[in-house]
């Protein structure tokens, strides 16, 4: 087995001052293929002083220079795209047919290019003038279902924001990351700019969240934790983003083309196994079409191919791990038992899979919004299908929740589409099967987090703003 047991920091890869190893474990066999080594507090401080000496020069350099910066970021990255999407399909079993692991990382490093060259970073306001500048170092905690997309989104937002980096994986998704530090030298950025300290939560999570010579800590994963990294940034009053969970609602109006949403909700929500904070686990659809759409649903559903992520034909692979696995057998038998009715699939691995953390591609319908399945995240490839009488009880049904990550509407009528979606309680919301874009702020209401990422939206989350006044 291989061993990963250095860390990227101030340019180079340097042994941890405290680690203990971790194993990593491939979920498509349930095997380990590696170790990674968990690093410390200490380790923490190290990396923190390597960025904070880079700083300065970084944030005090031209738009043109970050922007060059960028494009050799994208240019390395495009030459090793493959190795890392190899390293996330052993790391969390994502098919190789799921591009967008990769593509949408580049997307990302690509539209931080476009949000420096149409930004100003000093302005006027009335006699004032206004400067945007970075905010300090920037603490990265991103999680393991799109490792390497959430970490170019953070990373394209500072670095054209001007603020150097500590960046913390998720210790389930350590090699991706690996490689894209090893990607970052290869692009020749500065030293110091960009640093890697993998770890856990307790270890590493809390070490960046806490630490006094951070300016702000990003965050994506769970509530849970998105919680924990708020109390431990507390004292230290940095700015703390978090994009946490979600249980989006897909709101179908009677006179939307009933096989078409039913086609987008299937493909959108078992995307990546279903382990998306955006996915529409709820779809909210008009009793007298109840039959109707399960019939599409049902279609839709076989042709999910479920298998193994290294071949190009599979397009569900396994769940990160044994806790997320026995974690949604969970929710599908706590569903039958609180009187949902199957639609296709159910406990236990597909037929045929024996090894490995696949889950059956499961639909629920006669679920009420009372029921567990209907309420709380489940991170997995199960969706549960609402009635309504009328559209008032709809969007009351979707907006009731703790969360407000993602919603979708689809309906023949664009403008009341677009009333609907007005009233709906989330950061984003999709009209019609919309697909996303890299241009448009992401985040949440209530529980699924604060702050903003992509776009001008998620660089301002690195950048204070001063007011120079007298000048006239």
């Amino acid at each position: 087995m291989k061993h990963y047991g250095k860390f990227f920091i101030d340019g180079e890869w340097v042994e941890p001052i405290s680690a203990r190893p971790f194993e990593l474990i491939n979920p498509a066999t349930e095997e380990a293929f590696a170790t990674v080594a968990l690093g410390s507090p200490e380790d923490v401080d190290r990396a923190v002083a390597a960025a904070k000496q880079a700083l300065p020069v970084l944030a005090q350099s031209s738009k043109e220079g970050r922007i060059e910066m960028l494009e050799r970021l994208i240019e390395a990255f495009t030459a090793r795209e493959g190795e890392v999407m190899a390293a996330l399909t052993q790391e969390m079993g994502a098919p190789v047919s799921l591009k967008g692991q990769t593509g949408s990382a580049l997307n990302a490093l690509r539209q931080g290019i476009a949000t420096m060259k149409e930004y100003e970073f000093e302005t006027r306001l009335g006699v004032n003038i206004l400067r945007r500048e970075p905010i300090g170092v920037a603490g990265i905690i991103t999680p393991w279902n799109w490792p390497i997309q959430l970490l170019c989104n953070k990373l394209a937002s500072a670095l054209a924001a001007g603020c150097s980096v500590v960046a913390k994986p998720s210790e389930y998704t350590p090699v991706s990351a690996i490689a894209f530090a090893e990607i970052v030298q290869d692009a020749g950025l500065p030293k110091g700019v960009f640093n890697l300290v993998n770890g856990d939560g307790p270890g590493v999570g809390n070490a960046i969240s806490a630490h006094n010579d951070i300016g702000v800590v990003s965050f994506t994963g769970s509530t849970r934790a998105g919680i924990m990294v708020a109390e431990a940034a507390a004292p230290s009053v940095k700015r703390v983003t978090q994009e946490l969970g979600g249980k989006s609602a897909n709101l179908i109006m009677p006179d939307a083309d009933l096989a078409a949403a039913a086609h987008y909700n299937v493909t959108r929500g078992y995307s990546n196994t279903g382990q998306s904070c955006h996915s529409p686990t709820r779809i909210l659809v008009h009793e007298s079409q109840l039959d109707e759409l399960t019939g599409h649903l049902q279609e839709a559903a076989t042709k999910i191919k479920v298998g193994d992520p290294n071949d190009p034909e599979t397009t569900l692979g396994p769940v990160v791990n044994r806790t997320q696995f026995e974690r949604i057998q969970h929710y599908i038998e706590t569903g039958i038992k609180e009187g949902g009715r199957l639609i296709c699939g159910g406990p236990g691995r597909p037929e045929g899979l024996e090894r490995g953390y696949y889950i059956r591609p499961t639909i629920f319908a006669d679920i009420t919004p009372d029921m567990t399945i209907a309420r709380e995240e489940i991170f997995g490839p199960v969706t549960s299908v609402i009635t309504y009488n009328d559209l008032e009880q709809a969007i009351a049904i979707a907006n009731d929740t703790e969360y407000g990550l993602g919603a979708y509407v689809f309906g023949a009528d664009k403008e009341k589409v677009l009333d609907v979606g007005r009233r709906l309680n989330a950061g984003r919301v999709f009209l019609n099967g919309a697909p996303p874009n890299t241009v448009a702020p992401m985040g949440g209401y209530g529980k699924s987090g604060n702050g903003r990422e992509m776009g001008t939206f998620g660089m301002e989350e690195y950048l204070e703003t001063k007011a120079i006044i007298g000048y006239y």
